[in-house]
């Protein structure tokens, strides 16, 4: 493709992300140093390499899911943001975070208030997360709730039916057995051979308690898993490029969903409907980013909109969101470490 093709369909991009219509080579002039009917000339080649489509026989051009992938990997400019735009962003996310969770949340829900779209985020982070405290809680006749919480706010509880009442002493034993043995261990950590290990260490009261750790490794595993959440669903839903039932499909299936974002949970990632069968919205873009903590990857920002977004605005707001979780996160890492 020559310079002038790259220029026309840069414009055509261009153009139609900001008006929604079909793109004549009169509005095409306004980039580039041509003539009408070259222009049109052009404007048909491209049509005929599959990066355009004219919707109606009068009508201008608009471009192809091709001409997305071309324009998004290769021609549109990556603009830093302005300090003005930094700052309307930084006012968006509350320095005064009591757990990663609500830093995730609002840099979520600020995403999708900016851009007007949905925003979805698969959170690993709590794998990273330290046990800070087990507890067992007696509540009637062989029932027992189970408390997990870790450093990064996760509170999971569970009731636990035994065949038999706990003593005194054994509720002591538990207490201080999960205080030396599982306090201050990583929930990434806790796996079958930890279990097998903490069992034998039980000795005498394995029998007895054994079931207790069993739900503990349990609930370990949900904390650890993806945590699929969403901001921002009433902008897909009011979006008039989107077929509403194809909406509520996508978002009643959050599996569909946690899957898109495992298959770009690393970097920046720009997906478009046709790539991907899962992705059951027509005429849709998923643009992802992935935040770190402690030097790895712990989760993914992504912003679902029509294919005719302002990627090279959202971009620079996306990886924002995402490196400011990241600092955040860090932040909140050191002073634990204090």
């Amino acid at each position: 493709m020559d310079d002038r093709k790259v220029s026309i369909l840069t414009a055509v991009v261009d153009e139609y992300i900001v008006t929604g219509e079909p793109v004549g080579s009169k509005a095409v002039m306004k980039y580039v140093k041509a003539s009408s009917a070259t222009i049109r000339n052009e404007m048909a080649e491209l049509e005929k390499q599959g990066y355009l489509e004219q919707p109606h026989t009068s009508a201008g051009r608009i471009p192809t899911y091709n001409g997305y992938r071309l324009y998004v990997d290769q021609l549109m400019d990556r603009n830093p943001l302005s300090k003005e735009e930094i700052d309307i962003l930084d006012a968006m996310i509350p320095e005064d975070f009591t757990s990663e969770d609500e830093i995730i949340e609002s840099a979520s829900a600020a995403l999708a208030e900016i851009t007007k779209c949905a925003t979805v985020v698969s959170n690993s982070a709590p794998r990273f997360s330290i046990i800070s405290k087990v507890e067992v809680i007696p509540t009637g006749k062989r029932m027992y709730v189970i408390l997990l919480i870790t450093s990064s706010g996760s509170i999971k509880n569970k009731i636990c039916r035994l065949q038999f009442d706990l003593t005194t002493e054994q509720l002591e034993f538990f207490s201080n057995f999960m205080a030396e043995h599982l306090e201050g261990i990583a929930i990434d950590d806790i796996s079958d051979e930890l279990l097998e290990r903490l069992e034998e260490a039980m000795g005498t009261y394995m029998m007895t308690l054994s079931p207790l750790i069993a739900e503990i490794y349990s609930m370990s595993q949900e904390i650890g898993g993806k945590d699929v959440t969403m901001s921002g669903e009433k902008n897909l839903l009011t979006c008039k490029e989107f077929d509403q039932n194809e909406i509520i499909t996508f978002l009643d299936n959050k599996k569909e969903i946690a899957k898109l974002l495992d298959e770009s949970f690393s970097g920046l990632h720009v997906m478009f409907a046709p790539e991907a069968d899962s992705f059951i919205i027509n005429n849709s873009s998923l643009i992802t980013s992935s935040y770190e903590k402690k030097g790895k990857t712990a989760g993914t920002l992504g912003l679902i909109g029509p294919m005719r977004l302002d990627y090279q605005k959202f971009i620079p707001y996306l990886e924002y969101f995402t490196n400011k979780i990241t600092q955040l996160m860090s932040e909140d890492d050191d002073e634990e470490e204090t």
